[in-house]
């Protein structure tokens, strides 16, 4: 048994807690709710504040509602279990703390399990603009408030689903090599379309173009930015076009999609599945993002998984 080390602050990338359940391979973790420290909440009060005008603006109704259902405190961090006692009633959705990056398969998973795991960090107070790791911030400010919303939580568990027939499809090739091309391929057009989609998206409305996507949500510069500047480049999404697009992190997108409505978005979902069952996501364009072998093996161990349990199933 160890002897867990409690030490102050939560602040991304310097937080020894997060250091020390890394380092034991604990990935899903408690929220250490008494190591925030008064910067972090600093953080969140800022972060919080200046996003208020920008969300009336530029933020879809659904969000605006959510984040009203969720009674998020305009000065502390979150609680993890005060957020799930108002989420799940509504979605069954529920926030999971992670220590950090999730593999591909395991993050699926837990959509599909209606769960979302979420990083526990947060930026520093001089650092609020912008930061390439996730944070608590973007995760339950620009995240969940979506997740109260019964279509698009639908279509999250709808994408989780994807994932799990992924990992059926391509553990039956039995070339080890086209069995890897053939997955990095079809997790490559699954990051890109949730890139588009859920990170990123862009929806019509009776009052102008809005967003969804919680990169937008959670970003003071490209909410503005995805709405109104001429830069950026915004189509009616169609999969063929999402699915061989890629994108960078480190800059505003210059190329968006806009959906209908959260139900265009599940049915968009479902024609996702039926092209991959079709092997119309096994050639998808090079490019970014990387597929690292963490994201592979996740999707491999799942895939070895349900192998076993067909054969045990068929000698029982």
């Amino acid at each position: 048994m160890r002897t867990e080390i409690i030490a102050p602050g939560l602040t991304t990338t310097e937080a020894p807690f997060i250091e020390n359940a890394r380092e034991h391979g604990e990935l899903f973790i408690r929220q250490p709710y008494e190591l925030y420290s008064p910067e972090n909440h600093q953080a969140w009060e800022a972060l919080f504040a200046r996003m208020q005008e920008r969300w009336r603006r530029y933020a879809n109704q659904w969000f605006l509602k959510g984040i009203e259902s969720l009674c998020l405190s305009p000065t502390r961090v979150p609680r993890l279990e005060d957020v799930n006692k108002f989420l799940c009633p509504l979605t069954g959705f529920k926030a999971k703390p992670v220590s950090g990056y999730v593999p591909a398969y395991t993050f699926f998973d837990c959509l599909r399990n209606r769960e979302f795991p979420t990083t526990i960090t947060i930026r520093r107070s001089d650092k609020l603009d912008y930061l390439p790791e996730p944070d608590i911030f973007h995760d339950i400010a620009g995240h969940v408030p979506m997740h109260t919303d019964p279509a698009f939580a639908d279509a999250l568990v709808r994408f989780g689903d994807c994932a799990q027939t992924a990992a059926e499809i391509t553990s039956a090739i039995s070339d080890p090599l086209e069995r890897t091309r053939t997955l990095h391929s079809i997790i490559q057009a699954m990051a890109r379309f949730f890139w588009f989609t859920v990170e990123f998206g862009l929806m019509t409305s009776h009052h102008g173009m809005k967003a969804y996507g919680s990169g937008l949500l959670s970003s003071y510069g490209e909410l503005e930015h995805c709405i109104e500047s001429p830069e950026v480049q915004r189509y009616p999404i169609q999969l063929e076009w999402v699915i061989n697009q890629s994108f960078e992190i480190d800059h505003y997108q210059p190329v968006l999609f806009y959906v209908e409505s959260f139900e265009h978005l599940f049915e968009l979902v479902g024609e996702l599945e039926r092209w991959m069952k079709n092997g119309e996501l096994s050639n998808v364009a090079p490019g970014e993002p990387a597929i690292n072998d963490e994201d592979l093996n996740s999707f491999f161990a799942r895939g070895s998984a349900t192998s076993s349990e067909a054969t045990k199933g068929g000698t029982e």
